[in-house]
Formats: C-alpha cells, sequence, structure tokens
C-alpha cells in the first residue's frame, strides 16, 4: 500500500454504472500510478492506496468470481 497526502489534488472519483443511485459500493479515482478505492457510503473512513497491477488483478479477480464467498 502507498501513502500520500491527497491534500490540494483534484480527484476523480468514479462508482459503477450498476450501483445507480445506492451507495452501497466502492468508489475509485486515479492518483498517477496508484488507483484510489473508498466507501462510498462513508468518506471518511479512509482510503485504500493500491498500483494499477494490483487494481488490475483485483478486477480480474471479481470478474472471474474468484472472491465469490456464498
Amino acid at each position: 500500500m502507498v501513502y500520500r497526502s491527497t491534500r490540494g489534488v483534484a480527484l476523480s472519483w468514479r462508482k459503477s454504472s450498476a450501483s445507480g443511485d445506492e451507495n452501497t459500493c466502492v468508489e475509485v479515482a486515479a492518483l498517477g500510478p496508484s488507483v484510489l478505492v473508498r466507501d462510498s457510503r462513508d468518506h471518511s473512513a479512509g482510503v485504500i492506496t493500491i498500483g494499477h497491477a494490483q487494481w488490475n488483478a483485483l478486477v480480474d479477480a471479481v470478474r472471474n468470481g474468484d472472491l465469490d464467498w456464498r
């Protein structure tokens, strides 16, 4: 995980269009070589920062159903 200050940086947060008007998902923003991830319901809960390779691996795992817990 990379820790860096984002004070004064305008971030473009995005969430899945599949979530509609719900706030029950995560939001992501790009910051240089990193991807920032936060809870869409609780922005004060903090941010996880991961690299693009780790983000791509996470997205692939979700798409492949590797993280299904049901």
